[in-house]
């Protein structure tokens, strides 16, 4: 490859954020106010923050006035090239990173209140008593009340070995209890959840592709396969993607030898294509993927590999539709943007990047509503593929120009639905009820030991009628012929959203798993031994 050309477009933005500055802090008065404009667009944008600098009416910060454009240039190009201000740099790249540094619980803020939702094992907060339903009201001489939740993390997370004093208000007791927590290394989980759904299938939630995933997802296989598992449920829901190369090496666990798992190519990007090696420990293991609208980027990398090599099964609703690549880019102060700079294909040759128009990123990022109101959530008919068709390895079609098509559809149910429900889940009530609930029932709730145990206490409480009556306290109209008829869909939240406070992200993965239908379907699936694809068959005339 031409390192030149590959370094184009970083060039290309170090001239122009280069002249910004040069013409910033070496600008020249103007004799007639008049100036002659290059056709360079450098030069013009260049000069014309000269102009602004020197006559404008008001003063104005040109450093703040150049941070606020670059996003706007960049979002004349495309949706996803973008660029992140120093201060929040390390923030942007903590989610995928292995680990931060930080105190060990993960919170909720509750009437102003951050609330300790879980204490990780071993971690710093643990190691000096702080408990699960404490409130965190002060750090060092920092009250946090009232604070926004982004804030509270600053205040919380800090260098490694690094003190911060917590005042604590503990159920009970009327006076602060204070504690000193040493900040330490917190892991990025990015497997929510891995265990055995039935006696023989095996089943791992993955929230995000990020440094650690690869390897979390290896020792889940690992233990499972130690538990007798001969097939594996892969839930991306909701999973937006990280990174590429993380994708890669998954996909190359569950392919043979020389598939070919995805390839980029840019206008300054030859052609690069990524093939397994064939050491993948899983080539023969039945497997089903799930996914939805929410799936994005490395998701859909990791599925259309699965998908197009007829490797295994896909279940679940389109995918979002993200196949553009960006290269981070950083800048001396810090900042950094992260540039589009190719599109990635999946193994049949589909670039499943959904149509934007430069410039309207607002429409591009609305286009997940369109979709639920054109009925696409609830029925595969209202779904266009408009792009072209590609063939599988099989020779199956499959269809390229907007995200991932499931080889099985799961519609979205609604059957339960009521105006009731949906406002007591968008005003939050719902939420905090269960976190209300179970602080109030902590004592009895870590008495139970397995998820199936929470159930069955829950199942004595008459949850649903204190939930209704805890809403008209805080404004929400009970009806009690809504109530009725959403009355799977209450109890299924309130006891998921309880079981979650009490126990974790596990316990509250495996309730939920119990009725879901798309994971229901992949049982049934596997079940029939259908996990494989199959060779269309030709049609009789």
């Amino acid at each position: 490859m031409n390192n030149k050309r590959r370094f184009t477009p970083l060039l290309m933005c170090l001239c122009v954020v280069g002249g910004i500055l040069i013409g910033t802090h070496y600008a020249y008065r103007f004799g007639d106010h008049t100036i002659s404009i290059a056709s360079s667009g450098g030069n013009k944008l260049s000069q014309l923050l000269q102009l602004i600098d020197q006559n404008y009416v008001d003063t104005v910060d040109m450093t703040e006035l150049i941070e606020d454009a670059m996003p706007q240039i960049l979002n004349e190009l495309d949706p996803h090239s973008s660029y992140i201000q120093a201060k929040d740099a390390d923030e942007a790249s903590e989610e995928l990173k292995g680990s931060f540094s930080g105190i060990g619980v993960s919170f909720t803020i509750q009437q102003d209140t951050v609330n300790v939702m879980s204490v990780i094992r071993g971690g710093p907060a643990e190691k000096v008593g702080i408990l699960a339903g404490d409130r965190i009201v002060r750090a060092d001489t920092t009250l946090l009340v009232g604070m926004k939740d982004t804030e509270v993390m600053k205040r919380l997370k800090g260098p490694k070995d690094s003190p911060v004093r917590l005042g604590i208000k503990r159920h009970g007791n009327d006076e602060l209890t204070w504690f000193t927590v040493v900040r330490g290394d917190i892991p990025v989980q990015s497997v929510d959840a891995s265990y055995m759904i039935n006696e023989h299938t095996g089943y791992i939630q993955i929230n995000k592709f990020g440094e650690q995933t690869y390897a979390e997802m290896l020792v889940s296989l690992a233990d499972l396969a130690m538990k007798g598992m001969n097939s594996v449920v892969v839930d991306l829901r909701g999973n937006s993607g990280g990174y590429m190369h993380i994708a890669i090496q998954m996909a190359n666990e569950f392919l043979q030898r020389n598939s070919l798992i995805t390839y980029v190519e840019g206008r300054n990007l030859p052609r690069e294509e990524y093939r397994s090696d064939g050491k993948g420990s899983f080539q023969k293991l039945p497997i089903i993927v799930l996914v939805d609208e929410g799936s994005a980027s490395s998701s859909e990398i990791f599925a259309g590999a699965i998908q197009d090599n007829d490797r295994g099964t896909i279940i679940g609703r389109r995918t979002f539709g993200k196949g553009l690549v960006q290269q981070p880019m950083d800048f001396r102060d810090g900042s950094l943007v992260r540039l589009t700079i190719a599109r990635y294909y999946t193994p049949s040759g589909r670039c499943i990047q959904k149509p934007y128009k430069k410039g309207h990123g607002e429409e591009y990022d609305m286009e997940l509503l369109a979709r639920y109101e054109r009925g696409e959530f609830f029925s595969q008919d209202s779904i266009h593929q408009g792009g072209p068709e590609y063939k599988t390895r099989l020779g199956r079609t499959v269809y390229g120009g907007g995200g991932i098509m499931p080889d099985i559809f799961i519609a979205e149910d609604t059957t339960h639905l009521t105006s009731y429900y949906k406002e007591a889940v968008m005003t939050g009530l719902l939420r905090q009820f269960a976190f209300t609930f179970t602080d109030e029932h902590r004592k009895e709730l870590n008495k139970c030991v397995t998820m199936e145990d929470v159930v069955k206490y829950l199942d004595k409480q008459n949850v649903l009628d204190k939930f209704a009556r805890y809403g008209e306290k805080h404004k929400l109209r009970r009806r009690n012929l809504m109530l009725n008829r959403s009355r799977k869909l209450f109890t299924r939240s309130l006891y998921a959203n309880i079981i979650y406070n009490a126990k974790g992200t596990l316990e509250y993965v495996q309730y939920l798993n119990q009725d879901d239908p798309v994971v229901l379907k992949a049982l049934d699936i596997i079940n029939k031994s259908e996990a494989f694809p199959k060779a269309p068959t030709m049609d009789k005339q």
